[in-house]
């Protein structure tokens, strides 16, 4: 019996050695293919020693959060815990996303948004909304227009998936002031948050993936093509098709699965099965086509990478009125480094884009920038 002991001993303690050197020869040879961390996730540089860092120990703490986030297998052991709060408490561990029912995913910001808690007051509203509607008239008379395209929002259009803890009272929310102002100001936008709640039960393929926090592909398709009809109402023209004759179904993939992938579970999740159209865009070359600007969220990466660029003679996307596409894809440049008056003028069309979790801080800068600038002319 001792000698069983001594040999469970043993063991134990030869389990929990190997334990702590596989790390050591992982972090040295890489002998495990292990499968990177999705999300905004910054890897900590090897700090550099110097006198005064060791001195004031700030080499130790940099050297600190340097091992932390870079000793062998650490990828595994983030997700095996992400996977044990998932499938034993139902957590995640990605900030903000909310487990609803049947598994459907959530980033909290929407839910916020569909009850009213981020609303920004009704005088704010209005104030921004005349602001805008100085603009566009302006605009107008330099045969140039600006819009808003309200982005639907997963909170609106899934509510029934909500976790119980978070039904409340809904009140007064930032997506309904802004569209009665739009309204009794007469300003421009298309309201897609509405037409997919209306039309909800009679899209054949999903409009939001389950485990995803945009528009689907398909969603999206269906926006770029009505994007484009209004732009060529307005312009008095048409110029472009956006088109799809096919439509493949397979398990969601990409942006379909975006919330999940950022949970960085050891096993995904059972994937959906979502549509992805085999569109097309074809432009009459004997039309002008008119340049665009737009001001948005991350909802405009969606359109952006089905193409719809190809649709203007410029399109240029600013990234929460901060980062310039396509200009940043070669070396970062920002709106401040810009001119506002002479983009305003190389643009025909301008579109204020937002989601009903983005929608407090709407344009990000560029109403009241526009605003300054057009009133000194």
């Amino acid at each position: 019996m001792k000698e069983i002991k001594a040999i469970s001993k043993h063991v134990i303690f030869g389990v929990i050695l190997l334990l702590l050197i596989i790390p050591v020869i992982q972090k040295h040879t890489g002998i495990f293919r292990e499968e990177g961390l999705k999300g905004a996730i910054v890897a900590a540089d090897k700090p550099i020693l110097s006198v005064k860092d060791w001195f004031d120990a700030g080499y130790q703490e940099k050297m600190e959060t340097y091992l932390n986030g870079s000793f062998g297998l650490r990828n595994f052991f983030v997700r095996f815990n992400n996977q044990i709060a998932f499938s034993l408490f139902r957590k995640a561990r990605a900030n903000g996303v909310i487990i609803g029912k049947q598994n459907y995913l959530y980033e909290e910001n929407y839910i916020r948004a569909y009850y009213g808690l981020d609303f920004i007051g009704e005088d704010s509203i209005l104030h921004r909304m005349q602001r805008l509607k100085s603009i566009q008239d302006t605009l107008e008379k330099l045969n140039k227009h600006i819009f808003i395209v309200f982005a639907p929002g997963k909170g609106s259009f899934y509510p029934e998936f909500f976790p119980y803890k978070y039904k409340i009272q809904k009140g007064k929310t930032n997506y309904e002031v802004h569209l009665k102002y739009a309204n009794e100001l007469g300003i421009h936008y298309i309201d897609f948050n509405k037409y997919f709640i209306d039309h909800k039960s009679s899209f054949p393929y999903p409009i939001y993936p389950k485990y995803g926090i945009h528009w689907s592909i398909y969603g999206a398709c269906l926006v770029a093509d009505s994007l484009i009809r209004y732009i060529e109402k307005i312009i008095g023209y048409q110029y472009a098709d956006f088109t799809w004759n096919e439509t493949k179904i397979r398990i969601a993939e990409n942006a379909d699965y975006d919330i999940a992938d950022g949970m960085n579970l050891l096993c995904d999740l059972k994937h959906q099965e979502m549509a992805y159209p085999a569109y097309s865009m074809t432009t009459d070359t004997s039309k002008v086509k008119p340049s665009l600007l737009v001001i948005s969220d991350s909802f405009y990466w969606i359109l952006y990478g089905i193409d719809i660029w190809k649709a203007f003679s410029k399109d240029h996307f600013w990234y929460y009125n901060n980062e310039i596409y396509p200009d940043s894809y070669a070396a970062p440049k920002k709106v401040s480094e810009v001119n506002l008056s002479d983009e305003i003028e190389k643009h025909d069309i301008i579109i204020l884009m937002a989601s009903e979790a983005t929608l407090p801080a709407l344009g990000w800068g560029f109403i009241e920038n526009a605003t300054e600038l057009l009133s000194k002319n």
